[in-house]
């Protein structure tokens, strides 16, 4: 049997040890910026795909096999987001595709999808949340990258009901090398990234699946999966890549 209490104490201490290895990065980092006075996080690099990231809020997403029904700008929260509703070519699958992509170089991921439930509850009166649990799929590398590994993406998964329709929804940030629900952990990819005078792009990502009414989320797993896999390739192939 899996010690669950022993998962989790080891999960934190790995946490622990990897902002423990961050701090004495940056120590070590900073003493020349420390002795010269001048400290790379007053300017750091710039993000050299702004241009096309925000560009997603006008245009939405290009995804192939898939058709955009509609797209418009929407405000959620503080921020303006890309709202896309999608349909798959010869079926009649759809789905709404909510971006959220940086918008400026001090701009970081701390949505924490608060802002996706307060937009959800507005906008249908009631979001009542069920069924969450963590997902993960992999994504090939974009064609004109070298690399063959494949990338890995830690999304959550769960069902939002409302009134008038449920939900399955797929979370994440997404970012050149993968993606994560935790800013946390785009913040330690861009600390490394600005070593090496460079920066780690970010789109929140948010797909939400039209299911049978307070049915099991699982049986629309197949299909955010898919989903997931071609807007996390799209974004590495265009808006987050470093190639443009």
């Amino acid at each position: 049997m899996i010690s669950f209490s022993k998962f989790f104490k080891e999960n934190q201490l790995s946490q622990v040890a990897a902002l423990l290895l961050l701090l004495l990065l940056l120590a070590i980092a900073g003493i020349p910026g420390y002795l010269t006075g001048h400290w790379q996080w007053k300017q750091p690099p710039p993000v050299t795909t702004l241009n096309e990231l925000r560009q997603i809020r006008k245009t939405g997403l290009t995804l192939p096999g898939w058709q955009t029904i509609e797209q418009a700008e929407q405000q959620i929260g503080e921020h303006k987001w890309s709202l896309q509703v999608i349909k798959k070519e010869g079926s009649q699958s759809q789905a709404i595709l909510l971006l959220l992509p940086q918008n400026g170089p001090m701009d970081q991921p701390e949505v924490e999808w608060t802002d996706v439930n307060g937009w959800g509850r507005s906008r249908w009166g009631k979001w009542d949340v069920a069924q969450s649990r963590s997902a993960e799929f992999t994504v090939k590398p974009p064609a004109k990258l070298a690399s063959s590994i494949e990338t890995k993406v830690e999304a959550r998964f769960f069902r939002a009901s409302t009134p008038q329709q449920t939900f399955a929804i797929l979370q994440w940030y997404a970012m050149p090398d993968g993606g994560n629900t935790s800013p946390l952990h785009w913040f330690l990819a861009d600390q490394l990234a600005q070593w090496h005078k460079q920066r780690t792009p970010w789109v929140g990502v948010s797909i939400l699946i039209p299911m049978e009414p307070l049915g099991q989320v699982e049986t629309s797993w197949s299909l955010a999966q898919s989903i997931g896999e071609t807007v996390q390739a799209a974004l590495m192939a265009g808006p987050l890549s470093s190639l443009l």
